[in-house]
């Protein structure tokens, strides 16, 4: 037997002792009984909100945004570079020619960096697959042409030139 166990069931005893029921003076209930028989009469004196209220706050709301909306401030117009601005171009197109000369900046930094073999180009057809590649760059040049806000076409654009970027480097260090 465990000497732990024995002071466990002394405690237990001791708090079992401490353990009493005391009945109150007088009986509770009749009090509690009358408080809420007045309780609802409370709720009643308060104010109640008038029904007004609710459409004259949307309607406030409705006269601040209207008023906003009218006389607020004019919304600025996208920042263009001036001689795309005079130009006419839109702002895709101004993005896709950038994107054209970082690639093609690119793509001199590759090259000059080293020169792929031919019979590494000729072994793994990489050859056929970056002129495949140009000619979607190209081909997607012109649909950009034909369709100037694309922002789809712009990340098709963005892609193709990132795929071509990888091989080119992949053909150099074969």
């Amino acid at each position: 037997m465990n000497t732990n166990e024995s002071g466990d069931d002394l405690l237990r005893w001791q708090l079992r002792g401490l353990r009493r029921d005391l009945e109150p003076g007088r009986d509770l209930w009749p009090d509690i009984a009358a408080r809420i028989a007045t309780a609802p009469q409370a709720a009643k004196a308060r104010r109640a909100r008038p029904a007004w209220l609710p459409m004259a706050l949307a309607a406030s709301l409705l006269l601040a945004f209207g008023a906003f909306w009218r006389f607020g401030p004019a919304p600025s117009a996208p920042s263009v570079p001036a001689t795309a601005a005079s130009s006419g171009n839109h702002v895709i197109q101004i993005e896709a020619a950038a994107l054209s000369r970082q690639y093609q900046g690119a793509l001199v930094e590759l090259v000059q960096s080293g020169t792929p073999t031919a019979r590494a180009e000729d072994e793994s057809g990489i050859a056929a697959a970056i002129h495949d590649l140009d000619r979607s760059a190209a081909q997607i040049r012109a649909a950009l042409e034909r369709s100037p806000d694309s922002r789809f076409l712009l990340e098709r654009l963005r892609r193709t030139y990132a795929r071509r970027l990888a091989l080119t480097q992949r053909a150099i260090l074969a």
